[in-house]
């Protein structure tokens, strides 16, 4: 993990700059776990790393989920779905810092070990910091998926999967599957240093790192070698601000020309002024509670079901999301294709629930509920949403204590599989691909990462296994709709929201979109 204290990336020659630097400054909810996006799983570490420092083979297009080449040119796929041959861009630059100066062009070395690292034990990059793994990687099931990855020569790289996998190419666009440096890894190996990896990176991206202080600022400059082109942007800054009054504050102030998440009573204002513009993107999202469906008493479907039944959602989302949110029924929102609209939400009774705690032998139960610490799209206020959910579950004769922790470690401890409480957690898609949900969060292969339920269940994941193998997206859709009947009968959630996705953007910035699937800075330009 990157440490508190401040550290710059001066003393290098940089290139000259404009007598006006363009600079953007973005206020960021929360600081980034680090700066090597294998190890991570959220939004604000990937903002700030593979999002600004690193590229991949290929990557979504402003807006949507369409795919379209980056470090790879074109690919070639098998008629059987199982081979995929990447023709790499050739000229591609790594970054040149202060601490790493690269003697060659980005090439197929570097695609080996960006994925090597994260599948093979043996090498030794793939547990190179205590208590991390490449748990996006692991919860996709990516080591039964990927058979090889082999070096056809400097720039072909030859992918062989086990089976055809149809969201595969996106899963290739995604944060994940960021291509690092192979040449900047060895160097460090060879000085004893394999730690910088995780806070001084170096990526093909198109922005540099300059300096991060944690909680506070990280500080970019433009990439003056980047394959597309040289950003508008000359620097680009991330003021760190939890607070979402305070974001909203900077915002109108002039000292933010974007912002995340903003809060539900903070849009009006917003909107009303003159000089921001709210702007408005697609839907992609869900709010959550996970039980550990391997501990008592959440191992009982009843005692899942019982509490779901307990909670007065609409309520919590009126109060929590103030007309911008939804109430939530499938573990994926329904702007994706392949949701099931025949589910019928969670009934809201009370009487019931207290009944089905006895009976299932529930008494004097007193559990944690982990309230989220950070403002995101698919719910800003943690806090208040635990206290909803505290109220409703006393109602029944459940006591809760509410529980919160940093960001960072937050994350880390929700995939503990001895964790005795139920974590509030959300997620938000990123690959258009309904997999990405019902795989990337449910599947038995993920427990330990990003199943936060530690729930398995073999009908399920027979359904969503069979659906990622074929490519007709309407029996896809099929096979998706029949697996949410089981998620909803199990109830390893409690779904609770989809918001609505809302960017204050200073009318000042030219060019930025709400990406569906990351916060980008790509392309950006201010007046």
């Amino acid at each position: 993990m990157v440490c508190g204290a401040v550290f710059a990336m001066s003393g290098a020659a940089l290139p000259p700059a404009p007598a006006l630097a363009k600079t953007l400054i973005y206020c960021a909810e929360a600081s980034p776990g680090g700066f090597d996006p294998g190890l991570y799983t959220d939004g604000a570490t990937y903002a700030a790393s593979s999002q600004t420092v690193y590229s991949r083979l290929v990557e979504f297009a402003h807006g949507s989920s369409a795919i379209v080449p980056a470090l790879a040119e074109s690919w070639d796929i098998s008629p059987d779905g199982k081979i995929y041959i990447f023709h790499l861009r050739r000229g591609v630059k790594f970054h040149r810092t202060p601490y790493f100066k690269p003697q060659r062009d980005f090439n197929a070395d570097d695609v080996v070990f960006s994925f090597d690292r994260q599948v093979n034990k043996a090498n030794p990059w793939h547990n190179y910091l205590e208590g991390q793994s490449y748990q996006y990687y692991e919860s996709m099931d990516m080591p039964n998926i990927i058979k090889s990855v082999e070096k056809l020569d400097d720039y072909t790289v030859r992918f062989e999967l086990n089976q055809a996998e149809a969201p595969f190419l996106a899963d290739m666009a995604m944060d994940f599957a960021s291509i690092v440096s192979k040449e900047y890894a060895d160097r460090l190996a060879a000085a004893g240093k394999m730690r910088e990896f995780n806070s001084k990176p170096v990526g093909t991206g198109p922005f540099i790192l300059v300096a991060y202080q944690k909680d506070a600022v990280v500080r970019f400059r433009a990439n003056p070698e980047f394959w597309r082109s040289r950003q508008a942007l000359d620097k680009l800054i991330f003021a760190i601000t939890t607070d979402n009054a305070v974001r909203a504050q900077k915002m109108r102030a002039g000292e933010c020309q974007l912002m995340a998440y903003p809060a539900p009573t903070d849009i009006p204002m917003l909107e009303a002024d003159k000089n921001i513009t709210l702007m408005r993107g697609v839907d992609m999202n869900v709010s959550y509670l996970a039980y550990n469906t391997q501990l008592p008493p959440f191992d009982k479907v009843e005692v899942r079901r019982a509490l779901n039944m307990a909670v007065n959602k609409k309520a919590l989302v009126d109060i929590v999301f103030g007309g911008f949110g939804t109430v939530a029924v499938n573990p994926m929102p329904p702007s994706l294709w392949g949701y099931n609209k025949a589910i019928a939400p969670d009934i809201y009774d009370p009487a019931k629930a207290r009944q089905m705690l006895a009976q299932a032998g529930v008494k004097n139960l007193r559990l944690q509920l982990w309230a989220l610490p950070v403002s995101r799209p698919y719910l800003p206020n943690g806090r208040r949403a635990a206290e909803l959910i505290q109220s409703d579950w006393k109602a029944v004769g459940v006591e809760t204590d509410i529980v919160t922790m940093e960001w960072g470690e937050y994350l880390k401890s929700a995939t503990d599989k001895s964790r005795n409480s139920v974590v509030m957690m959300g997620w938000i898609g990123d690959n258009g691909d309904p997999d990405n949900f019902l795989a990337t969060l449910n599947s038995c292969a993920a427990i330990g990462t990003a199943n936060y339920a530690m729930w398995c269940n073999k009908a399920y994941d027979a359904l969503i296994d069979q659906a990622k193998r074929i490519t007709d997206q309407h029996e896809r859709a099929r096979l998706y709709e029949q697996a949410q009947v089981i998620f909803k009968e199990q109830a390893p959630w409690l779904t609770l929201a989809y918001g609505t996705a809302l960017m204050p953007v200073a009318k000042r910035v030219k060019n930025f979109h709400v990406d569906i699937h990351a916060i980008r800075f790509d392309d950006v330009d201010i007046d």
